[in-house]
């Protein structure tokens, strides 16, 4: 990744940058437009009189000032329903949807234009001028028709603010956009199933006594690796760098992340080596949260989260569950045509220089269906619906990956045998049972 999309995504998520720019672009028109009005003052023209503001000095402050109080009033109410709802997003759903919130560009460019208004006729209220004041009476008109047409697009858009907010906090609604990120990141991490295979270097090697271990700098999630950085390290010390961390994994300060292995008879001395991990670990950064640019699997551990979430006694509500198991079966079915597993990064003449672990399906199957069966074992619709799942998913597979598949059916079967099911129930479920395995073969 580009570090002007890291930025890009860094930029995205936070609630900030769009209505500090657009108070700033406010208060540059607020000075400038009066300045045009200087200009235009005295001009003639029946669209000036029918179109602008026509009111006296009093009138234009009166109005600027209503404008700019109701729409601080206004901006506080929209900001704390977005507080709420980032609340209820947390505390009913998941921590990690709070990103899915903060991105969202419709709360960012409705913040952005209240405030902007309120900026606006703030500034622009100081360019009114009384009879009695020095320089004689001044009504910057066009400046207090723009503050009036911004005031009604603010009403407009918080009657659609409102709207947007009660779609937004709908589970199906979050759930679609969890899957929208994370089928987005799916596109960009991996290559379509049917391109040419990866090379047998893209399997992790074993490490060898001669290797040098890397360890982690700092604490936390592992949210990317600077690519550029890693090649260039390895190609100027004729090495092979093997990160074994998946992304997303919690590192620990001086735990193992991987290992480096150096060409025959290239390795460096005890200090050079030092140098040279010192250089890898550097390009390997952590965070204080999981992100989704770069890890693969974020996107369903939030749908798994929503699933184990809505199975919990204070919340029971297995429907939710259902429905967030039918997304990741979506989204699996989706990977399961994609190029998983550890991938490999290559200098500018084409020598491998690096393995970068990555999950595969199975770590991916596990991770959507693992917590599912331990919490929801005894609801029927969520048993059938992972059973479900795994008819899906064995529509896609290859042969590599039927194994994961069929570990998976094996655990399911064990779970619901232990379950205190009726006949009618247990008869269903060895039929969905059955189905899978007749799919797998």
């Amino acid at each position: 990744m580009s570090p002007w999309h890291r930025v890009r995504n860094a930029i995205r998520t936070q609630l900030w940058p769009l209505p500090v720019l657009a108070v700033l672009v406010a208060v540059a028109g607020g000075v400038l437009l009066p300045e045009l009005d200087r200009s235009l003052d005295g001009g003639s023209g029946r669209w000036r009189d029918d179109v602008l503001f026509g009111g006296d000095a009093d009138a234009a402050r009166t109005l600027l000032d209503a404008i700019s109080s109701s729409l601080i009033t206004v901006t506080s109410l929209t900001f704390s329903l977005t507080v709420v709802t980032l609340q209820l997003a947390s505390s009913q759903f998941s921590p990690r949807l709070l990103r899915t919130f903060t991105r969202d560009r419709f709360v960012q460019l409705t913040l952005a234009l209240f405030l902007a208004t309120f900026a606006f006729s703030l500034t622009a209220m100081r360019s009114v001028r009384n009879g009695d004041d020095s320089g004689g009476q001044f009504v910057p008109r066009l400046s207090v028709t723009v503050a009036l047409v911004m005031a009604l697009a603010s009403v407009l858009g918080l009657v659609l603010f409102l709207a947007h907010l009660t779609r937004e906090i709908r589970v199906e609604t979050m759930l679609r956009n969890v899957h929208r990120d994370a089928r987005a990141t799916m596109e960009q991490l991996t290559s379509p199933r049917d391109s040419p295979a990866p090379s047998p270097a893209a399997r992790l090697a074993a490490r060898r006594a001669t290797d040098i271990a890397l360890l982690s700098a700092s604490s936390g999630f592992l949210t990317r690796i600077d690519r550029q950085s890693l090649v260039d390290a390895a190609s100027s010390n004729d090495a092979i760098v093997y990160i074994t961390a998946l992304p997303g994994s919690s590192l620990v300060q001086g735990m193992p992340i991987g290992h480096a292995r150096f060409a025959a008879g290239s390795r460096p001395d005890a200090a050079a080596c030092d140098a040279f991990a010192g250089e890898v670990t550097r390009a390997v950064r952590t965070g204080f949260e999981r992100t989704e640019p770069e890890d693969l699997a974020y996107g369903l551990r939030q749908l798994t989260d929503v699933a184990t979430k809505a199975l919990s006694p204070g919340i029971n509500d297995p429907t939710t569950a259902v429905h967030a198991l039918s997304h990741a079966s979506a989204l699996l079915c989706e990977l399961a045509h994609r190029e998983l597993g550890p991938t490999t990064w290559h200098d500018e003449s084409g020598a491998l220089r690096a393995v970068v672990a990555r999950p595969d399906l199975a770590d991916l199957l596990e991770l959507a269906v693992g917590q599912p069966r331990r919490y929801g074992a005894s609801d029927l619709d969520v048993v059938k619906r992972l059973f479900g799942l795994l008819h899906e998913l064995a529509h896609h597979v290859t042969s590599l990956s039927v194994p994961a598949v069929s570990n998976q059916l094996d655990r399911l079967r064990r779970t619901a045998d232990q379950q205190p099911f009726d006949d009618v129930e247990r008869a269903e479920l060895q039929r969905l049972a059955d189905i899978v395995t007749a799919a797998l073969a």
